[in-house]
């Protein structure tokens, strides 16, 4: 049997007194391991459960969807950005780029593509010569595109640039396009 010892007058008592023997000071509570009630025991073995695996896989399976959906939904896409700029831009449209070109308007189109729809306003599509433009015109379009930092954004984020040109009538002569893998 277990003894209690009165931290007052340091004599040994039997542990289920609640006063000592000699002095009668109050003595320290002794839990025996053999008077655990059956309740006390239910919530040892509640506490041991072991970890639900499926749970836990869900739990993470589920926090990930919500991330990224919350993503989606409150950080704008490209093409939002893209429809903003376009927009921007437009507002000064029409504008003259040189003595022979105006830019007419500027169009976000799906899948990360900005238009660009020029008019050359000297010119019909019988005077236009495509393989002296392409040859001449087209690389310091491509430089521009890579080295312009007012494009930096565009490049980042990987957007196909298409570069459209009608003739002074309004007929369509030629698109250029600039996709990712050509500025990269």
């Amino acid at each position: 049997m277990m003894k209690n010892i009165c931290t007052h007058c340091q004599t040994e008592n039997d542990s289920s007194l609640k006063y000592c023997s000699v002095c009668g000071y109050q003595l320290a509570v002794v839990e025996n391991q053999t008077t655990k009630t059956v309740s006390e025991q239910q919530k040892a073995a509640k506490t041991k459960r072991p970890l639900n695996v499926k749970a836990m896989i869900g739990f993470v399976i589920a926090f990930i969807v919500m991330f990224y959906v919350s993503q989606s939904l409150f950080s704008p896409s490209i093409d939002s950005k893209l429809k903003s700029i376009a927009d921007e831009m437009n507002k000064s449209c029409p504008m003259n780029v040189d003595q022979y070109t105006i830019l007419k308007n500027v169009v976000a189109l799906p899948d990360k593509t900005l238009q660009y729809n020029y008019t050359l306003v000297e010119m019909t599509k019988a005077e236009v010569k495509l393989d002296t433009v392409k040859k001449y015109f087209f690389p310091q379009l491509l430089q521009n595109v890579k080295t312009d930092p007012t494009m930096k954004l565009l490049r980042d984020n990987e957007v196909t640039l298409n570069y459209s040109y009608y003739d002074k009538m309004g007929d369509f002569v030629t698109t250029y396009v600039i996709k990712p893998e050509m500025y990269e």
